[in-house]
């Protein structure tokens, strides 16, 4: 087992009486013992970032708005069904400064204000940017060079493509400056994806492994005996336990 593996919080995590990518939640995932956070990120009609995977309201809010349609002020004030409220991003940072981010850049027009942030807080130190997008991936990381970044899904295939006869061990296209991890599924489509022939490929290349979002003890276990390097998790608590099983 890889000896440094780590419990990434997947929105926070899910804790009782607490919403997903909240304040809260993020602060109970830390203080349980996790440093790296998941959250994802939409941007409000005058740029700022807010911490929220869906671009609208309604799941979260029962609210019929758009995050980019309204103001960060109007964002602030915004209560959410499961309780607590939307949070930017730069509160987060502020508030949890040990904590380190996973942040998946949802949509293009995020990308301007991602830029921003990254370069008024000086965040590059505690921060992964990650989408399922190459095209904004890779205009993130020509703003932003030398900012961490995971895989987009294009990039994973061409990754995956690497165990073919034939094909480079790291696949068929050069990996991007700024790559770190492969943040991939344990399957697709019922095919799978994490092997041990994926992860020993990845860590030769440099690439940490990270698996989402893995919920069920038995595959954690499963996965740290492939040697994995995280794991996404809403049971932040489940993942920790199998963790310290292991030291």
């Amino acid at each position: 087992m890889n000896s440094q593996a780590e419990i990434i919080a997947h929105r926070g995590g899910q804790w009782p009486g607490m919403s997903e990518n909240t304040l809260e939640a993020f602060t109970a995932a830390h203080r349980a013992g996790v440093r790296w956070m998941e959250t994802d990120v939409h941007a409000s009609a005058d740029g700022v970032l807010f911490a929220a995977h869906d671009a609208d309201l309604d799941r979260i809010a029962d609210r019929p708005h758009r995050i980019r349609d309204l103001t960060a002020t109007e964002l602030d004030s915004v209560e959410l069904l499961a309780g607590g409220r939307l949070p930017r991003l730069s509160s987060l940072l502020e508030s949890i400064p040990e904590a380190a981010w996973n942040i998946d850049v949802k949509a293009a027009v995020s990308i301007a204000p991602m830029v921003r942030f990254v370069r008024r807080l000086n965040a590059e130190g505690r921060i992964r940017l990650a989408s399922f997008s190459s095209s904004t991936l890779r205009v993130l990381r020509e703003a932003l060079p030398g900012v961490r970044s995971s895989a987009g899904v294009v990039e994973s295939a061409m990754f995956a493509a690497g165990g073919l006869p034939g094909v480079a061990e790291s696949g068929p296209c050069p990996l991007p400056a700024g790559l770190d991890s492969l943040q991939v599924p344990m399957s697709f489509k019922g095919v799978p994806v994490i092997t041990e022939d994926f992860v020993s490929r990845a860590h030769h290349s440099g690439l940490q492994v990270h698996v989402w979002t893995i919920n069920d003890p038995a595959s954690m276990r499963v996965l740290l005996d492939l040697d994995v390097d995280g794991i996404v998790t809403d049971d932040v608590e489940a993942g920790l336990r199998e963790l310290a099983a292991r030291t």
